[in-house]
């Protein structure tokens, strides 16, 4: 017995703002209706898919009326591609947004009053901004509703370079290029693509773990206009791999002679993640990036901020916000390769990096070397611990902390250390305002927060980045 087809109900809605997620807002009857890629003052038709209790879940059947705010969006893959979700939304009001929600998070997470809430510091480069981009090679192509729709015959289903369609490890959205990279590098796309079709060379399968192409990791400086690219797959076992391999390391750098760093690299695990042994087919081992003219050797899986015409301002905030005095110590934590702590060392007598991942601490010393400071020491240790570690509680009390978590926010440890060390400033440094209103919410037992500055690291899409200044209550 067929399974009776559930009938599709539609209803018209106003939208009326946007949510923390990113998803859009409209009420009626009393409930909330969520819609994604709607626009506030957007009237729309949508489909109902699901209803709970305190909401439903909206598709977007049918613009009625556009938004003032709404405009088209350049990227023909928008509707595919979950990367870039904002695109329909002009820029200031992705700004205004993005104010909103971290206002939002400080008023009902935190419970903070009246407190500053500065407007976005907006991104010099909306398009063509992003210096990393990991491309994945798929066995099974993501097909467009018009694609299913348009009758047509339907070619390289099994074969697809680019990036997971929203929700879905299992399914590539076969792109030519992608507007946040460099333009130079989406010429990339199509000869990788072009050349595996050609050789009969098949794609990775997540779910049989095989096939030969895994990743592309591509990465850009602005500093000394320099371009990576990293080949992942597994190993060659038959004369086309091998032949893809000898192009790669040959035909491809003269085809593209923008390209200054090639690495092939080797994953034959089962693990997803775009890393291997690495073989460099021409370069040198790294390229370099600089913060406030502070130099950083970037090797091909280290981990550097995504943006980098936006970094000279957000590290710059950070350190007006710090208000550093030269004879003060200052603790950075979670200081990863030293993006902050090195820019700031030159403003202070001394500074101490702390950071769990070994990796990002011998980065870090290096990146200290590479630019002659002296006065910053790096120190691998967990944070998260019940016990301060040993060496933290024989440094000098700390003047000053710079705090960067993870999305995560602080552990309730580490707040007590914090608390403890009792320094009279504070600079929270968040990508996740609902954790850091948290944290800060627990600081302020001892901090006042004098005020929240969101910047905008990743345009066109929810995520933002904000920096928080805490001062020490007066006794």
């Amino acid at each position: 017995m067929s399974r009776k087809k559930r009938k599709e109900i539609f209803a018209d809605l106003e939208i009326e703002s946007i949510g923390a997620e990113g998803i859009a807002v409209a009420r009626k009857d009393n409930i909330v209706h969520f819609v994604k890629k709607a626009c506030p003052g957007d009237k729309v038709r949508v489909q109902i898919l699901k209803k709970r209790k305190k909401y439903i879940q909206c598709r977007l059947d049918e613009i009625l009326e556009p938004s003032p705010h709404r405009i088209d969006p350049p990227c023909e893959f928008y509707d595919d591609c979950g990367g870039c979700s904002w695109q329909h939304l002009e820029y200031g009001q992705q700004l205004y947004w993005n104010k909103v929600h971290v206002r939002d998070a400080f008023e009902r997470i935190g419970h903070f009053k009246d407190l500053a809430v500065h407007d976005t510091l907006p991104a010099p480069d909306i398009y063509y901004y992003r210096n990393k981009m990991e491309f994945s090679f798929g066995a099974s192509r993501w097909l467009s509703i018009d694609e299913i729709n348009s009758g047509k015959e339907i070619t390289n289903k099994n074969f697809a370079l680019g990036l997971h369609a929203p929700g879905r490890y299992d399914r590539i959205v076969d792109l030519d290029k992608c507007l946040i990279q460099p333009e130079q590098a989406n010429s990339l796309l199509n000869a990788f693509r072009d050349k595996a079709l050609k050789l009969g060379i098949g794609a990775y399968d997540t779910k049989i773990n095989d096939g030969f192409l895994r990743n592309l990791v591509v990465r850009s400086t602005n500093a000394n206009n320099e371009l990576m690219v990293v080949l992942i797959t597994k190993s060659p076992s038959n004369p086309e791999e091998q032949e893809m391999i000898k192009w790669f390391g040959g035909d491809f750098g003269r085809e593209f002679p923008f390209v200054t760093n090639i690495f092939h690299a080797i994953n034959d695990s089962n693990s997803p993640v775009a890393i291997g042994t690495i073989e460099i087919l021409k370069g040198k081992p790294f390229i370099t990036e600089e913060i406030l003219g502070i130099k950083y050797r970037i090797s091909p899986f280290s981990f550097f901020q995504t943006n980098p015409s936006q970094l000279d301002s957000f590290v710059s905030l950070i350190l007006e916000l710090a208000e550093i005095k030269d004879n003060e110590n200052v603790w950075d934590l979670y200081c990863g390769t030293g993006s902050i702590t090195l820019p700031a060392s030159r403003e202070l007598k001394s500074i101490v990096g702390i950071e769990l991942n070994p990796a990002a601490i011998e980065d870090a010393k290096s990146n200290a070397g590479l630019n002659n400071i002296n006065n910053a020491e790096f120190y691998c240790a967990d944070l998260h611990t019940k016990d301060l570690p040993d060496f933290l509680s024989n440094l000098p009390r700390p003047d000053l902390i710079i705090i960067d978590p993870p999305r995560a926010g602080m552990h309730k440890n580490l707040i007590g250390h914090v608390l403890e060390a009792a320094p009279e400033r504070i600079v929270y440094v968040s990508c996740n305002p609902a954790t850091q209103a948290r944290d800060c919410e627990l600081l302020s037992e001892k901090y006042e927060v004098m005020g929240v500055h969101p910047v905008d690291m990743f345009p066109h899409t929810f995520h933002i980045e904000v920096v928080a200044q805490l001062r020490k209550k007066s006794s």
